[in-house]
């Protein structure tokens, strides 16, 4: 029986798990809980790195005798590092308005099309291309570490980067499976003052390690961890975890990661890098195994949870209730809207947007979530409907993982607006796919995905829904909402 400790950071909680992995055995104990968000100093929103390793380590100390430890998170975020491994300044968050108008300053010296043959990726305005052209970055910034990595630094001394995180921030040769010098040396770069005519420092980019190499030991002395706890790679990016943990029987299946965001995709042996594919806004992102995860990021819950912060309401079962008497597609918005982007007073933006939109606003919260949850459905069946066709593929099932699988009433009409079966769970996917490649990287005989799946599908309880109400409701709904049949 292998004891691992899984740390698993989301963008608004974290976790420490210990995971017990043997034969027919997969099961997850949650050690520590605690807050994770932003933190706004003089106009800027921050990640507080040092609470979070503090409460990692807290949570790793709870765990007894463990054989390894494994950190995932959220995607796109990083720290830097000056010559002597000093963190230079706390992590910006994604959310953070630095980034306005970035995007564009970025296409007119790469192209749309030049930056998708390469990195095949989403083009969202917070990726790390452009946090990295809004940055002034020191003239001293030695390394360039995500999120997960940097953690692992302070665990171990050791540098690198995982792959599948790196994948996420449009300098990642998805093809050629490293940093693309090109798009470095060519992004508009400001270091230590003055506009770098050489793009971005190459130097800051450290080596990449794949799911399950071991990134080194635990340093007893600064951890207080027992000596020589190995660190384990895992799928660093939150996704690529929870999607080594979709119980799949066969590859005929869609998934959505379903949480603060929702990731809503396949997985595919290679990229699609067509034309179809970026202008669909798609994104190539590195997977397990070398798979590729064929997806498009949809706002997911975060509306939702910033509806509950504004109204202090944290009774989500109870506004469920009211949302599903509450009358069918009455308001319907634009989840990606860049509006709900933000934190903010999200019931008077979706106020404001109905306003622009020539709809009465929701009158009750009930209605409120109503209107969120059947539009998170409408953005999903959009999305899968186009994934099915730019990869050319058929699926029987669609898996419905992470803390929004406990939502029946979102899988329910994720089922009727899909018209295809949702399979719900497990919850925890995230760690659980974490500690699955630690668990093989231990010894632990799974040769595959395939078999880590079975593993997941033999020991957790899933929840099926099948569709049901009126295709043409729905068609109209989508027609109404985005102007397409």
């Amino acid at each position: 029986m292998k004891r691992v400790a899984a740390v698993d950071l989301g963008a608004s909680s974290g976790r420490v798990m210990l995971g017990s992995v043997g034969p027919e055995v997969l099961e997850l104990r949650e050690l520590n809980r605690f807050w994770n968000g932003p933190v706004r100093v003089h106009g800027t929103l921050h990640w507080d790195l040092l609470h979070l390793y503090r409460s990692v380590l807290d949570g790793l100390h709870l765990a007894g005798r463990i054989d390894s430890v494994g950190i995932d998170s959220w995607a796109v975020d990083y720290g830097l590092l000056d010559a002597s491994g000093r963190l230079l300044g706390n992590p910006v968050h994604y959310r953070d308005s630095r980034t306005d108008g970035v995007l564009e300053q970025v296409l007119s010296t790469i192209s749309a099309a030049e930056l998708y043959a390469v990195t095949g990726l989403q083009q969202l305005p917070f990726n790390t291309i452009y946090q990295l052209a809004a940055e002034e970055l020191p003239a001293d910034a030695a390394t360039l570490l995500m999120i997960p990595d940097l953690l692992a630094y302070w665990l171990t001394g050791e540098i690198g980067v995982e792959r599948t995180n790196a994948s996420t921030t449009q300098l990642y040769d998805v093809s050629g499976r490293d940093w693309s010098d090109e798009l470095i040396s060519r992004v508009p770069a400001r270091v230590g003052g003055a506009r770098s005519g050489g793009g971005l420092p190459r130097r800051v980019f450290p080596r990449l390690w794949e799911p399950g190499d071991v990134i080194g030991t635990a340093l007893p002395d600064e951890t207080g961890l027992a000596p020589g706890i190995p660190v384990v790679a895992v799928g660093s990016h939150d996704t690529a975890s929870a999607v080594v943990a979709v119980p799949a029987a066969d590859d005929r299946f869609a998934y959505i990661s379903s949480g603060t965001w929702s990731l809503v995709g396949l997985e595919l042996d290679a990229p699609v890098l067509t034309d179809a594919a970026r202008e669909a806004n798609f994104t190539n992102e590195g997977g397990v195994d070398g798979r590729i995860r064929f997806l498009r990021n949809v706002m997911g819950l975060w509306i939702l949870q910033e509806c509950q912060r504004v109204w202090g309401d944290d009774d989500l079962a109870g506004l469920l209730r009211d949302a599903a008497d509450a009358p069918p597609f009455a308001v319907l918005i634009d989840p990606d809207a860049p509006e709900f982007l933000a934190p903010g007073n999200m019931p008077a933006r979706i106020e404001e947007h109905c306003r622009a939109t020539g709809q009465d606003a929701p009158r009750s919260r009930g209605a409120v979530v109503r209107c969120i949850l059947e539009s998170l459905a409408l953005a999903y069946r959009r999305t899968l409907r186009s994934a099915l066709t730019i990869a050319d593929r058929d699926v029987d099932v669609l898996h419905v993982i992470g803390g929004g699988s406990q939502n029946e009433l979102l899988c329910q009409l994720t089922a009727d607006a899909c018209g295809v079966p949702v399979l719900a769970g497990p919850v925890e996917a995230s760690a659980l796919g974490n500690v699955l490649v630690q668990a093989r990287a231990l010894g632990e005989p799974f040769p595959d995905l395939r078999a880590m799946r079975a593993l997941v599908r033999s020991t957790h309880s899933l929840r099926r829904y099948a569709p049901q109400g009126k295709p043409a409701d729905w068609d109209a709904a989508e027609s109404r909402l985005f102007g397409t049949r």
